[in-house]
């Protein structure tokens, strides 16, 4: 099933401000919310739905991605996006959302649920050459992150005595409310280290330096960002976060990007121009051989199907276009002047361009 498109979910214009994305999605958080519609999957999903929209959203760098390329341009390997959408990273990602408030006892939770931590996430440049953004590639990063120690162990913190919040009752107008907010000892986690090995810090972690294979499918973009969930910095008693990827593109020497297509500027001479000639032309998997039929004009454009780049997250394939430039010599010897001279008034030489050669308004107009 197709997604919802974002703002459609939030209810809310494309120029919405971050304020009004955030009291959109609030309002829609509360009313959907798991403790308020218990048993409800439809409730759920809308709640889910209505996160997600929110994550991007309210992401300036990941909202002018989606606004540009919709829901390929901020979807990856995990995270919201990559559709892994589950309830620990709503409630630990949007704390500031749902505040402490005690929401769960508020609308009859009993106790509330404990607000599952998530680890900091960590962030890493990826160069990529043409090729490589074009079929996709599978590479390796070297990343370091904060592990638990292997030996660590932990106990339930004495404070909030395991729960990860500490409540204490309110009076209001409206009677007593039940007030719940992040235990001070623990964080939140409900545990505290026991025992850790040497080399462990306070929280029991070490730093550790880890090779992760991360496949790159083909299409991605110079900074559009992809992430792997739970390759981040872990955390006690609670879930690792994200690694996320900033694809950096390399420009080539050779052939330039325009969208999922390939651009290329071929010269040739006046004589291949005239006489016509086969030609060897670069593309992303190598080398092909081209016809080039006599009589070829200067500013036509060939095109080899299926020579661009992947679609992301899809299955088609972009062109490359090759610009025909004929060379005008700007150094002639007295032999090759006298010759030209000669032809200088010939019938075929003398320019007559017919209905069947495009202006270079048409030839715009063809690929726009």
């Amino acid at each position: 099933m197709a997604k919802r498109d974002y703002y459609e979910v939030l209810g809310v214009s494309k120029s919405a401000s971050p304020e009004e994305i955030k009291k959109a999605y609030r309002k829609l958080a509360l009313k959907h919310h798991p403790d308020k519609n218990p048993g409800d999957a439809s409730a759920e999903d809308k709640f889910k739905e209505a996160a997600e929209a929110y994550e991007v959203l309210s992401n300036e760098e990941k909202r002018a991605r989606y606004d540009r390329f919709g829901h390929q341009g901020v979807s990856g390997n995990g995270g919201f996006g990559g559709g892994s959408m589950n309830m620990e990273d709503i409630f630990s990602q949007f704390g500031d959302i749902f505040g402490d408030s005690g929401f769960g006892s508020f609308f009859g939770g009993g106790g509330g649920s404990r607000r599952t931590k998530k680890g900091t996430n960590l962030r890493v440049k990826l160069k990529l050459n043409l090729k490589e953004v074009a079929n996709g590639v599978e590479k390796k990063i070297k990343v370091k992150r904060h592990l638990i120690a292997e030996g660590v162990t932990f106990k339930n913190c004495t404070t909030c005595q395991g729960t990860g919040q500490v409540k204490k009752v309110v009076n209001t107008m409206l009677g007593q409310m039940v007030s719940a907010s992040t235990c001070p000892s623990c964080g939140g986690s409900g545990q505290i280290v026991d025992k850790k090995p040497q080399g462990a810090d306070a929280q029991g972690l070490v730093i550790k330096e880890e090779i992760i294979p991360i496949n790159i499918p083909g299409g991605v973009g110079d900074g559009m960002q992809l992430s792997l969930s739970g390759k981040g910095n872990e955390i006690p008693g609670g879930i690792a976060g994200d690694l996320l990827i900033v694809i950096e593109e390399i420009e080539d020497d050779v052939l330039m990007r325009d969208g999922n297509n390939v651009v290329f500027d071929l010269y040739v001479s006046f004589v291949d121009a005239a006489l016509g000639t086969t030609l060897e032309v670069p593309t992303i998997d190598g080398k092909v051989k081209i016809k080039l039929d006599p009589g070829t004009q200067g500013g036509k454009v060939l095109r080899l199907k299926g020579k661009g780049i992947q679609e992301l997250n899809g299955y088609g394939k972009g062109d490359q276009l090759i610009h025909v430039n004929v060379w005008t010599p700007k150094q002639l010897n007295k032999e090759e002047r006298e010759k030209l001279e000669s032809l200088r008034n010939s019938e075929n030489f003398r320019p007559d361009p017919g209905k069947s050669e495009k202006s270079i308004f048409d030839k715009v107009k063809e690929f726009f």
